[in-house]
């Protein structure tokens, strides 16, 4: 009977402990989680990775080995690389050398606007505007847009600013 009881209250100490832990790793996993481009995420994705999916970049005008270019539909992305320096500087782990630092999308005739986008009464981004140039930068989601006579130019993805806290930190 004791053992019984002892049983039936470690199972429910063993329960109750996973679903903490569950719950736990998935609000974890959505706060640092920055916003994705075809499947290539900052601080997560290797440069392994991204020539799989894109094959051979272009060569690129500073030969700096750091950076990417690739024609796609639309435009060209750049992708950048973090760099030993850059680790150092931002006090990453080392683990994150060669991990993607950022993803700059240039569209060469887009005719998407602020409005087509949603984004002028999401409150998540901040709109700068300076000779322009309009830029909506969302820091929660590594994400912003720059517009240039109201079209967009250039999409940025980087690391959410909660990503690089969390990443300083070690975790």
């Amino acid at each position: 009977m004791w053992n019984t009881v002892y049983l039936r209250c470690r199972a429910r100490r063993a329960i109750a402990f996973a679903a903490t832990v569950f719950a736990a790793s998935l609000i974890c996993a959505q706060a640092i989680k920055a916003a994705p481009w075809n499947t290539i995420e900052p601080l997560k994705t290797r440069r392994a990775d991204v020539e799989r999916a894109f094959g051979k970049a272009q060569q690129s005008p500073s030969s700096d080995p750091n950076i990417l270019r690739y024609k796609v539909s639309g435009g060209t992305v750049t992708i950048t690389f973090v760099t030993a320096k850059f680790a150092a500087a931002k006090r990453l782990p080392a683990s994150l050398e060669g991990t993607v630092l950022s993803i700059v999308l240039h569209h060469d005739k887009s005719t998407d606007t602020p409005e087509s986008l949603n984004i002028t009464q999401n409150a998540d981004f901040a709109r700068e505007e300076k000779g322009g140039v309009v830029v909506y930068r969302n820091a929660k989601e590594g994400l912003a847009y720059t517009f240039i006579g109201g079209r967009l130019k250039t999409t940025y993805y980087t690391a959410s600013a909660e990503q690089l806290a969390r990443a300083q930190k070690g975790n």
